[in-house]
């Protein structure tokens, strides 16, 4: 392979690399904390300071807390409880997001909390 043929590729596998690292940047958090999360979007709670996305995939529920604001970090958290189990938590101060947390719920329902600053929510029984 000539040294033309190389400088073309490196400069084709530079490119990829570029616009790839330029879209994880300008993802919105929201599509970032929904990519951890498999499975199809059930619910959204939404709060004035985020949202806490709901998402359900075979007998696994994931939730995660999303800022409206990103930038300044915050206490965030978000928790799933299935029915008859123990609630799966993460909480701390976050810039994004707090979570993503799954429970295996089988068919059971899930009850799904969260909160960004001092406003929080709380889904009572869901998904039954």
């Amino acid at each position: 392979m000539g040294s033309g043929a190389i400088h073309r590729r490196l400069a084709l596998g530079l490119a990829v690399l570029t616009a790839s690292g330029l879209l994880a940047v300008a993802t919105p958090a929201g599509a970032q904390a929904a990519a951890n999360c498999p499975g199809r979007k059930m619910r959204t709670l939404s709060i004035s300071t985020g949202s806490v996305a709901v998402y359900k995939r075979g007998g696994y529920v994931c939730a995660v807390t999303v800022a409206g604001k990103p930038g300044a970090k915050r206490k965030m958290s978000v928790s799933v409880r299935a029915r008859g189990g123990r609630p799966v938590v993460d909480q701390g101060s976050y810039k994004y997001h707090a979570g993503p947390v799954t429970v295996h719920a089988g068919r059971r329902c899930v009850w799904v909390k969260g909160s960004v600053g001092k406003v929080s929510v709380s889904s009572g029984w869901i998904l039954c």
